[in-house]
């Protein structure tokens, strides 16, 4: 059972999240690391800079599995303590996710407080939702005050963000002199880890490059999403916030400053083309029924993205032979269980066994 040594030679294919994540927990572990991306430094390649970057449980609790659900609580608590160790500042708040509906929906909101109730009576160790008359909705989002007539509010949820994220990780990357290779793909194939270490060969490679790993994980799909980034100076929100809609849940996620992104569509597609117009014109007609503030909002970015998926919409590990494994399906759930999926690869690459993965019902798969 194959486990690092100290200092190991390691490549990490794929400077997305997870791959910044881990070349930067091993490289604070005294390993030579090198990073290859076939994109650039911005990470414009990957999923990781579009996404919303919301840590919801509950909220997602509605459309994911239990495991993933506790995953995500796992890595609420490990978000502050990952982010601590960085040298600039990450935006992260708390403050819940609060859920509205137009009058018109109260029976699918009702059907979504049931399955939130049930999800909580079956993982007691979830936060019990606050339901919200128009008083109390008035007093937990000041600025939604009149507009709705009642709410659910998902206690102790957060987000972060991404765009924050992302080079403050590369900043402590470049610091600790890690090697980055940017515009330079890699496949499996190029590397033989473990064999002929005098020329140069890892001992280990870390294949993080999500949907690009499908050369080597055929089974992995794209998700296709569309994101807008909009900067809306008339609207204050204290947390994400997300509209109940009979046939898509639009989210909000407020940033630092009025910046606010927002998202509902996913189509079981990996085009990466830009969003349509109908996509577009649903999603923020919806938005300004949320707050007619938005309606003066300057739209900075139409954004869509694919993201890695396997046949189960489920996150799994990959050992393939001995020396190489793969991180990779985290699907729409990237921020809400990447602190899980490093700790659990962590473990396995020094112990060789993650008891975490276990707890979690992830899989740790041989190919």
């Amino acid at each position: 059972m194959f486990a690092l040594t100290s200092p190991s030679r390691i490549v990490v294919l794929g400077a997305g999240l997870m791959g910044r994540l881990l070349a930067l927990s091993l490289a604070r572990q005294g390993h030579q690391v090198q990073v290859f991306d076939a994109h650039g430094p911005s990470a414009d390649g990957a999923a990781a800079p579009v996404a919303a970057a919301m840590l919801a449980p509950l909220a997602e609790s509605a459309v994911t599995e239990p495991n993933v659900v506790r995953m995500g609580q796992y890595s609420l608590e490990r978000w502050p303590q990952l982010l601590a160790s960085l040298s600039s500042p990450v935006y992260f708040q708390r403050n819940g996710t609060l859920v509205v509906w137009h009058r018109q929906d109260q029976a699918d909101a009702q059907r979504l407080a049931a399955l939130f109730q049930k999800n909580c009576q079956l993982n007691t160790t979830l936060p019990q939702p606050e339901h919200l008359n128009a008083q109390r909705l008035a007093e937990v989002e000041p600025a939604l005050q009149g507009r709705f007539h009642s709410g659910l509010l998902l206690p102790d949820e957060g987000q972060l963000d991404n765009r924050q994220l992302l080079p403050a990780l590369l900043k402590e990357l470049e610091a600790l002199d890690v090697q980055l290779h940017w515009h330079s793909p890699r496949e499996l194939s190029d590397f033989a880890p473990g064999e002929n270490r005098e020329s140069g060969q890892p001992d280990l490679v870390l294949d993080c490059r999500g949907l690009g790993a499908r050369t080597a994980w055929p089974q992995l799909r794209g998700v296709r999403g569309e994101v807008v980034r909009v900067h809306a100076p008339e609207v204050t929100l204290q947390r994400p916030t997300r509209l109940v809609h009979p046939r898509y849940s639009l989210y909000i996620a407020p940033k630092e400053n009025h910046l606010f992104v927002i998202g509902a569509t996913e189509i079981e597609s990996d085009d990466m083309g830009p969003a349509s117009l109908r996509s577009t014109m649903e999603l923020l007609s919806a938005l300004y029924t949320v707050h007619s503030g938005f309606a003066e909002a300057r739209i900075l970015e139409l954004n869509t993205q694919c993201r890695p998926t396997l046949p189960d919409n489920l996150p799994a590990l990959r050992w393939v032979g001995e020396r190489v494994l793969q991180v990779n399906g985290l699907y729409r759930h990237g921020y809400m269980i990447a602190p899980s999926m490093h700790d659990i690869a962590l473990q396995l690459l020094t112990d060789g066994h993650s008891p975490l993965a276990e707890q979690m019902q992830v899989p740790v798969l041989r190919g």
